[in-house]
């Protein structure tokens, strides 16, 4: 067994585990980075990255088949899922070089390609190799969560991990979970020519506002996508091409193939966390605000935390880590300024509280922001103006944005900037955007919540008719 030290041993090398060596070795720390699967974690090899590559070649299709309401004749697109598959490839590829281990070790990173596991409060055994370190994070990210439903293990089944391997296209498509990913992945195989059904046991969406999350399931509903909620599964059956899902209340679904996407799980079981003190929870490991472990030279971050499941949270808690572990300065996690987004179209976006958490959180002193997309005029132009934007607004200030629409995603960027930095309305309210832009939306919500204060106010209308008496 070979020993090794360093100041930081990063277990993982997903989103927040490159990010996190990359910052530590360019400052000048002996950084050890452990792998044992994909560099570049679930984001680039089963997630983010190959989800969008796919959408990008479902909306193609579907762009070209409904071009008539823009005056060009609407064109049947032969899809070839094939050949979709190979596109989604061919942007991982095109990315991977930026995740590789090779350019790591540019950094100066000592990078190990075994998984690791605690035997001490901080050492950790990986291959061949036993190391301790000053501090150690474990940024292993998750994994899809597979239901006990009975009969699921004797069929076959994908997850967002297999779906990349499936060349030939699902005739009808079933997919157990209407989140995200389950909504994404079924907006993508209906445009490419699948049929599809959507089981969900709850309310599809059901973790953003309910009044956004209509506008998005009306517009999968009119592109043929069924969507059966509050229907928990009860049995699984049948073989490859002929699948049957049956539901408590004893409905049966029949399909061609089985899509997985319930949720996710933390990956941690592995790690022998006892050995070294660390605590979890029902969702992943225990952490304080500074991310740390109940075993205080230890943090952990993105999905292993158990907290918000999204890429871009695992690369801001590797900001915290590189002023906490490396300089050891204060510093905090918060979660209020973190957006994020459902890439459907049309797509849906939140940060911060919805309507109705800060009702609960705020009472009386909330306002509520409303634009309608069909009143911007680039979106008129374009025939995208199904949307609505809300901004839950107290003393001034947002502390929550939903929005459903064209470029969703997009449009938040803006308000987590506001929120991240306590900006009020007026600082939104003051934006000149160019004409005409989507973003005008943003400016024009802030200018929602300002109207009835400047036209509705008889005090503002006393003072404009005294002072038109004194102008010369």
């Amino acid at each position: 067994m070979q020993q090794l030290k360093c100041d930081l041993l990063i277990i993982g090398a997903g989103s927040g585990g490159l990010s996190t060596a990359a910052g530590a070795a360019q400052m000048g720390a002996d950084v050890i980075l452990l792998e044992g699967h994909k560099m570049g974690g679930d984001c680039l090899n089963y997630g983010c990255v190959p989800s969008k590559a796919l959408i990008a070649s479902a909306k193609s299709a579907y762009s070209m088949s409904h071009a008539a309401p823009l005056g060009v004749a609407n064109h049947m697109a032969q899809g070839d899922y094939a050949a979709a598959k190979d596109h989604v490839a061919d942007v991982i590829a095109q990315i991977e070089p930026v995740d590789s281990q090779e350019r790591f070790e540019g950094f100066g990173v000592r990078v190990i390609r075994e998984y690791g596991r605690f035997i001490s409060e901080t050492e950790v055994e990986a291959g061949e190799f036993r190391i301790k370190a000053r501090r150690i994070v474990i940024s292993t990210g998750s994994s899809p969560f597979v239901p006990p439903i009975p009969g699921l293990s004797d069929v076959p089944y994908i997850t967002n991990e297999t779906l990349w391997e499936l060349r030939e296209q699902p005739k009808h498509l079933l997919i157990i979970g209407g989140g995200p990913i389950g909504l994404e992945m079924a907006q993508a195989h209906r445009r490419l020519g699948s049929e599809v059904t959507v089981i969900e046991g709850a309310k599809a969406l059901g973790k953003d506002d309910p009044e956004m999350a209509a506008i998005v399931l009306e517009s999968l509903r009119e592109e043929g996508i069924d969507i059966v909620e509050e229907a928990f599964a009860k049995e699984v059956r049948g073989e490859a091409g002929a699948i049957e899902l049956e539901t408590q209340d004893g409905r049966v679904f029949k399909g061609t193939d089985l899509l997985v996407a319930a949720g996710r799980k933390a990956n941690i079981d592995n790690l022998n966390l006892q050995a070294a003190g660390i605590e979890t929870t029902r969702t992943g490991i225990k952490v304080d605000d500074s991310l740390k472990t109940t075993n205080k030279r230890v943090y952990a971050i993105g999905d292993a935390a158990g907290g918000l499941q999204f890429t871009h949270v695992a690369g801001y808690h590797a900001g915290i880590i590189i002023r906490s572990a490396l300089f050891g300065l204060p510093a905090k996690a918060k979660t209020n300024h973190i957006p994020w987004a459902t890439y459907t179209q049309p797509e849906l976006s939140q940060i911060g509280l919805t309507e109705a958490q800060a009702r609960e959180a705020h009472g009386d002193a909330l306002e509520v922001a409303r634009f309608d997309f069909h009143h911007n005029d680039r979106l008129i132009s374009e025939r995208k103006t199904r949307g609505l934007i809300k901004v839950m607004v107290v003393k001034g200030r947002p502390v929550g944005v939903s929005i459903a629409g064209h470029q969703a995603g997009e449009l938040i960027n803006l308000w987590s900037l506001v929120i991240a930095n306590g900006l009020k309305m007026s600082a939104v309210s003051a934006m000149v955007s160019p004409y005409p832009t989507v973003g005008e939306i943003n400016k024009r919500a802030a200018g929602a919540y300002f109207s009835p204060r400047l036209f509705e106010n008889d005090t503002v209308k006393k003072v404009v008719r005294f002072v038109q008496r004194w102008l010369p």
